[in-house]
């Protein structure tokens, strides 16, 4: 069976609890908190003796079959979290660990009743070919957590903010996603600030949001591709700069802005295609977030403008690699060379 994260927390925490559960995906948050949620289940006095815990890139998994085959050490259940089962993958990981898996698929055809046995597999997917994948698909409760759209996470927003009964204007909410570029993890480690800052008020404006929470490296990028677009010269330098002062290596900056302008060549081509931004995001395995802003931003430019932006900035990389000309100065360059092109042909 397939659950979502949120079905997953509130079955766990009304004391519904499966045999096997499968955490397959990569926002740690949400694993985490699932993590957390199952860990309660067991009372405090009992975690010591009856939670166990195996990385398979260390452990025989045999180990941990070990473990959840025991009976509960003075208390009614026992937890035991198989981490990191990278062979439930396509991954040909070199290892020195032999991992028993015969015995994992018959512990997955007859679980232990009185043992919660979780598999925290931090991957995109598993490989639907394999017997022990089929085996668990039909046994496990299999929790997915790789995606997590715009709204659900301002869900989970949200939820955080009402149990301490603190309110968030929408434009304070947008400006938080916007600064963590969409993601959970990074914005609900915004929270505790935020809601310090509101302790009295009870309530988070957007110059809290702007005072507070910093622009990550990405979200800066990404205004400065919209400075490139739009042909604004000084304020792409002067940001430019500011990250370059802020110790960021211009190789790096240029990396993430390359990558920017690819992802926006292939949202324009593959919208013009008809592709929807859900699909688009499953696509190319880009966060939703991410997807929605480029499909914003490739409305207001032809495709021969992204295309020109991004053999520009190949062409600077390829001079910071192989000169000792002055990055910023080559960013500067590379701004008048394409505002000058661009404006010439159009």
């Amino acid at each position: 069976m397939a659950i979502n994260a949120q079905q997953a927390l509130k079955t766990i925490r009304n004391g519904e609890l499966a045999p096997i559960y499968v955490i397959l995906g990569t926002v740690d948050y949400l694993a985490d908190q699932l993590k957390q949620a199952l860990t309660q289940q067991i009372p405090t006095e009992e975690q010591t003796m009856n939670v166990g815990s195996y990385d398979m890139e260390t452990t025989p998994v045999a180990v941990a079959l070990d473990d959840a085959m025991s009976a509960p050490f003075f208390g009614e259940r026992r937890l035991v979290f198989i981490n990191h089962p990278y062979f439930l993958t396509g991954e040909n990981k070199k290892t020195k660990v032999d991992h028993d898996l015969d015995s994992l698929q018959h512990y997955f055809e007859q679980p232990e009743p009185s043992t919660i046995l979780v598999l925290m597999a931090p991957y995109e997917k598993l490989d639907a070919r394999k017997k022990l994948v089929k085996t668990l698909k039909k046994q496990a409760t299999m929790i997915e957590i790789n995606q997590v759209s715009e709204a659900e996470t301002q869900r989970y927003v949200q939820a955080a903010l009402d149990e301490k009964k603190i309110r968030i204007d929408a434009d304070a909410l947008q400006e938080l996603v916007n600064r963590t570029d969409g993601q959970l993890g990074l914005i609900m480690g915004q929270l505790p600030k935020l809601m310090i800052y509101a302790a009295q008020s009870q309530q988070i404006d957007l110059a809290a949001v702007q005072a507070l929470v910093t622009k990550s490296l990405t979200q800066n990028v990404f205004d400065l591709v919209n400075d490139v677009l739009r042909y604004r010269t000084q304020p792409a330098v002067e940001l430019y700069h500011e990250l370059v002062a802020a110790q960021e290596a211009p190789l790096k900056i240029n990396a993430i802005l390359l990558g920017q302008f690819r992802l926006l060549l292939q949202v324009k081509i593959m919208a013009q295609a008809g592709y929807s931004q859900g699909s688009l995001a499953s696509t190319l395995k880009v966060h939703p977030y991410r997807v929605k802003l480029a499909m914003q931003t490739v409305r207001h430019f032809d495709q021969a403008a992204l295309r020109a932006a991004y053999l520009g900035l190949l062409q600077t990389e390829e001079q910071m690699k192989t000169t000792q000309r002055d990055p910023e100065l080559l960013f500067e360059l590379f701004m008048v060379q394409f505002v000058n092109e661009r404006r010439t042909a159009t």
